[in-house]
């Protein structure tokens, strides 16, 4: 199979979007443009000529490697992440770096340290975080895929706000070299795409062990079951118990909850209606495609968000010390000595989230406190991973919610910083877990994009691709106003 891309109007096409949205921090005009004109002629390789957007925390030889921060705002990569190298080798063209959140730190993309990009379907809104850049590129069609980094949900939030495909694969199937570490227990390398199928063909480019990163496997071969699946739904008490804990810390006792006083206890914190209504037309129409549905509980998941921040904010904070302006980063013009040296080049380079998560990182590894907070959060970490053993063990995929909300906006539509860090319930835990996860579009509710995501057994990314693919030819994804299918 090959591609025939229609490149007739495209520049004028992508500066009109560009303009309202801010998704690039660099792009090659020249390089996209060639894609764009660009027929592969018989070539076997379905990627073969299409272009892509590189979160700006991954490495490409010769462009920015920023992380979208002060720190390190002029630096460029001496080479490429092997996923891009692997990329490349199927002919793909990486075309531009996208925005993000400062070092991956964020679910808006506003906390970057250049520009914000707002979402394709609403500029007065966020285009999610922290791969926002990526998401909005690939739903205004500027790109047919892109690649970002998903240490909590950072991929299959950003997607699900804009409406596109986002796949966070098994820990260890994609190589991290090249990917500037954030919570390097946690994070992996992610694909956002404009289908399934498209997402689908990426991973299976980047998908594989590697010399340069030794937490990299060659996956087993995905078995997949006979139809007709069977999918894991969070029950309403496991799913409004989780909420009214995590993002309500006032409402006591889960566990002594019933499940009306666990929606009222979390107010404001349950699922937005239109989310809901999403989320419940997504079960009806995987049933109405054959699907077997059961309930399952996660008894562990009201503990996810403070685990994953407490496990993330630790390994950040060891992470990031090399950014000290000797070793990398910026430097002040004068400093007194190392230490204040290493002052000056912080404080100025960091952003406000970033310095709050290595303060919190710090702060849970100190002497006396390892056990306190970091040691029991890897426990609760261990209880979440048995938990989705047992849940998958009676089913082959779990249908869960990505985020709370749509969308939301800025200024007085803003969520609080502690809202979206709390929203992470349904995306952290299979970082957590170390298992695949694959966020999908389901329909569009009060104008915005709806989705949920499907979280599988470890290496089960082609069950996910099966059944995403399945729901898209059924309920074909919508796109923005404006849009136009460039890339086939």
């Amino acid at each position: 199979m090959s591609h025939t891309v229609v490149s007739d109007g495209f520049d004028a096409y992508y500066d009109a979007w560009e303009a309202k949205l801010g998704s690039f921090l660099e792009v090659d005009r020249d390089a996209l443009a060639s894609s764009a004109a660009r027929s592969t002629g018989g070539s076997s390789s379905n990627l073969d000529g299409l272009p892509f957007g590189v979160k700006d925390n991954i490495a490409v030889e010769g462009m920015r490697l920023s992380c979208a921060s002060k720190l390190l705002d002029g630096f460029a990569s001496p080479y490429s992440a092997s996923a891009i190298t692997r990329l490349m080798g199927r002919g793909a063209v990486p075309v531009g770096k996208t925005n993000m959140d400062e070092f991956g730190m964020g679910s808006s993309t506003d906390n970057s340290a250049f520009q914000r990009t707002n979402n394709p379907w609403d500029e007065t809104r966020v285009a999610g975080g922290s791969s926002g850049g990526s998401a909005a590129a690939v739903a205004a069609g500027l790109v047919p895929f892109a690649l970002g980094s998903d240490t909590g949900g950072s991929v299959r939030q950003p997607a699900n706000f804009c409406g596109v495909v986002g796949l966070k694969p098994t820990y260890g199937t994609v190589s991290r070299f090249g990917l500037v570490a954030y919570a390097s227990s946690l994070e992996t390398i992610g694909v956002i795409a404009d289908s399934a199928t498209r997402a689908r063909l990426v991973y299976e480019a980047i998908r594989g062990s590697d010399p340069m990163d030794q937490t990299s496997v060659d996956a087993p071969a995905d078995t997949i079951p006979s139809q007709p699946r069977t999918i894991g739904v969070l029950s309403p008490a496991s799913l409004a118990k989780a909420l009214a804990v995590t993002l309500a810390g006032e409402a006591g006792d889960a566990d002594a909850l019933s499940e009306e006083a666990a929606r009222e206890a979390s107010g404001a914190a349950v699922l937005e209606p239109e989310v809901a209504r999403g989320f419940e037309a997504a079960k009806e129409a995987l049933r109405a495609l054959g699907h077997k549905l059961v309930d399952v509980n996660l008894p562990s998941l009201k503990y996810a968000v403070p685990a994953y921040y407490t496990i993330a904010t630790a390994e950040a904070s060891a992470n990031l010390a090399r950014f000290d302006g000797i070793r990398y980063g910026n430097r002040p013009a004068y400093a007194e000595n190392p230490d204040d040296l290493i002052d000056k080049t912080r404080s100025a380079g960091f952003g406000d989230e970033v310095k709050l998560r290595i303060l919190l990182g710090t702060f849970v590894l100190r002497s006396g406190f390892q056990d306190r907070y970091y040691l029991r959060a890897q426990r609760i970490r261990t209880g979440i991973r048995l938990d989705f053993d047992r849940a998958l063990s009676g089913c082959d995929a779990i249908l869960m919610p990505v985020f709370p909300t749509r969308a939301f906006g800025r200024g007085a539509e803003a969520l609080s910083p502690f809202a979206q860090k709390a929203a992470d319930i349904f995306t952290c835990c299979a970082n957590l877990a170390g298992l695949p996860a694959l966020a999908f579009p389901t329909g569009v509710e009060g104008g915005l994009p709806v989705g949920a995501q499907l979280v599988g057994r470890a290496f089960g990314e082609g069950l996910l691709f099966e059944l995403a693919e399945g729901y898209e030819a059924a309920h074909p994804i919508v796109r923005p106003a404006g849009y136009k299918a460039f890339w086939g």
